[in-house]
């Protein structure tokens, strides 16, 4: 079926935005027409930085949600006309998807980063030949794409399905990241670098679990603002602050118990360890952009029983924890919609500009 997609090619900065052949779903596909889709910071990466792990031309996209088109005849999980949101894509049958959670898959790596089906095939094509795609099972980038039954989660009535995109990649991720991997406790004191779409569902997730102190770092004064009004008790502008840690301990003399990193900037990982109270946990999500070391030694890691956590996903289940966040957010206590600006599906680049600019926390692309 002839589709629109963005694609990403090797030699140009921008998406470009053209006509597309997608393949109709085999088996255990399910073709959804998507109504919604979030830009992740990882679409950016693997446009711009990655183009030797995921090769160009190529259609991204990860964060899609829509409406079931059609279905193979092996699924049972979703029905035409069902309203999903996507997320990642993972086997269901090796050991780590077996104890969970599944964003641990043996087989992530094939399944959301090879540009192909899992039977080697490729689903999407142009003028120009084959396209990669399947990006974390989906290339969401596009008016319809192909999924499976473990990427999709029905979206609970009252959502707007168009925005519910989001919740299988960023906000699961920051939210998962407080709720899952670290499990904050309530009363403690949680620090979060960095103010995007990850960053500010922590701060949301910290203040659903009853963390007393959620202090965000974040230099755009509007997303220190917007932390502030959902769930920060305190921001910090590391642009104007010599020393973050002693900014922290002014707020939390004997430190605080956790620190959530969304930035992957070795200034950032060693302001927030060095934040922390003895037994004190790091969650970290952020790519390092120059791959840095970890900004500490062994000896303070072990005199002070300190723990580093590394996140993928959330540590998500998303048949659990994406109705769970539903749950929450109808409930009023995850208002991920007030940090939404969509945009239509023709202004990806600009939407993309004003995310990095700050003019919005979370771009999602929309379409007729």
């Amino acid at each position: 079926m002839k589709i629109e997609a963005a694609i990403a090619y090797r030699d140009q900065t921008e998406f470009t935005i053209e006509p597309v052949e997608l393949d109709g779903p085999q088996a255990d596909e399910i073709l959804v027409k998507i109504a919604g889709v979030g830009i992740c910071h990882t679409d950016l990466f693997v446009r711009d930085l990655a183009a030797h792990i995921f090769k160009h031309p190529a259609v991204l996209g990860h964060e899609g949600a829509g409406i079931v088109e059609a279905i193979g005849e092996n699924i049972s999980k979703v029905k035409v006309g069902d309203k999903v949101a996507i997320t990642f894509s993972s086997c269901g049958t090796c050991a780590n998807c077996e104890r969970g959670p599944a964003a641990y898959c043996e087989n992530f790596q094939a399944l959301n980063m090879s540009g192909m089906r899992s039977d080697g095939s490729r689903a999407l094509s142009n003028e120009q030949g084959e396209l990669e795609g399947s990006f974390f099972g989906q290339s969401s980038f596009a008016t319809h794409c192909l999924t499976s039954e473990r990427n999709v989660v029905k979206v609970a009535d009252g959502i707007p399905v168009e925005i519910a995109g989001p919740l299988g990649c960023g906000i699961q991720t920051g939210a998962g990241a407080i709720l899952n991997s670290l499990d904050v406790e309530a009363g403690t004191g949680v620090m979060i670098s960095g103010g995007g779409p990850v960053g500010q569902s922590a701060v949301m997730a910290a203040k659903l679990r009853g963390c007393t102190t959620i202090i965000l770092v974040e230099p755009q004064e509007s997303r220190r603002e917007f932390a502030l009004k959902y769930g920060a008790t305190h921001v910090i502008d590391p642009m104007s602050c010599e020393d973050i840690s002693a900014k922290v301990r002014e707020i939390e003399p004997r430190g605080l118990d956790y620190a959530f990193d969304t930035t992957g900037l070795d200034s950032a990982l060693d302001a927030a360890l060095k934040s922390l109270k003895p037994k004190g946990a790091l969650g970290m999500v952020g790519m390092s952009p120059t791959n840095a070391a970890m900004p500490a030694t062994i000896n303070n890691f072990a005199a002070q029983g300190l723990r580093v956590i590394g996140i993928i996903e959330g540590d998500s289940e998303p048949d659990e924890f994406l109705p769970y966040l539903m749950e929450q957010h109808l409930a009023g206590h995850l208002p991920f919609d007030k940090m939404v600006k969509t945009y239509p599906f023709a202004d990806i680049n600009r939407a993309i500009a004003e995310q990095h600019d700050g003019q919005c926390i979370k771009a999602v692309l929309t379409f007729d």
